[in-house]
């Protein structure tokens, strides 16, 4: 199968400005993808989708091609991920490149390593799977969780059946972690969806590969596990 790596990075940040070139550790937050996507043989052909002439320099100078800029009207606050992913695809079909699925590698998870990408690309070949989306232990049980009114009151704010059971021994929930995302293109195509509705499996990554930088708090936190760990992508 032939595999295209988009790493999406609009020029816009809305909770944590300019973040896809803020320097983490020793290079430019969207660096760390690119580095990662360079350590797997197996993908075909790395692009990065992005508005912002800074991002597409910065890319350049790290020595890959940015051939394009993604449409404005893609690069929006509300812009969906999927419509800037079929922008690359159709820009490359153009081309004459044709590829069998997309990987899309956010730069916002900067902690996520070669060996979990290689991974996620085995299982779909060992599953024949039409999808691989990476997934995280939550960090707390959502049984433990529930919506409160206006006035803050915590009447029946829990199931009965789950306020005196340990978290221990509660069930184990997994969310999306947001840093994988293996998907065959005419599946994507047909349900305009990174989540289908059949074939798809989850590979588990722990929670300090599970960074998803969205704000300050979690950018200060990857600068801290990269500091503290000596940690290596590769």
């Amino acid at each position: 199968m032939k595999i295209l790596a988009i790493i999406p990075a609009r020029g816009g940040s809305v909770r944590l400005p300019g973040k896809n070139i803020r320097v983490l550790g020793d290079k430019p937050l969207i660096e760390w993808s690119i580095d990662v996507a360079r350590k797997v043989s197996s993908i075909d052909k790395i692009f990065v989708s992005t508005d912002c002439v800074d991002i597409a320099d910065i890319c350049r100078q790290a020595g890959l091609d940015v051939p394009v800029l993604r449409p404005k009207n893609l690069a929006s606050n509300k812009s969906s991920t999927i419509d800037g992913v079929k922008h690359t695809i159709e820009y490359l079909k153009g081309r004459g490149e044709i590829y069998d699925f997309v990987l899309l590698l956010q730069p916002t998870s900067p902690l996520r390593s070669a060996d979990h990408v290689r991974k996620a690309i085995d299982m779909v070949s060992s599953k024949k799977a039409d999808a691989v989306i990476s997934v995280c232990k939550c960090e707390h049980s959502p049984l433990w969780t529930g919506s409160l009114p206006s006035d803050f009151s915590m009447t029946n704010f829990l199931d009965e059946k789950f306020n005196n059971i340990p978290s221990q021994e509660l069930p184990v929930y997994y969310r999306l972690n947001g840093a994988i995302f293996l998907v065959n293109i005419q599946r994507l195509y047909e349900e305009e969806t990174f989540l289908l509705s059949s074939n798809s499996y989850g590979i588990e990554m722990d929670a300090m590969t599970s960074v998803d930088i969205d704000n300050e708090i979690d950018f200060l936190l990857a600068e801290t596990i990269i500091k503290q760990t000596a940690f290596s992508a590769f």
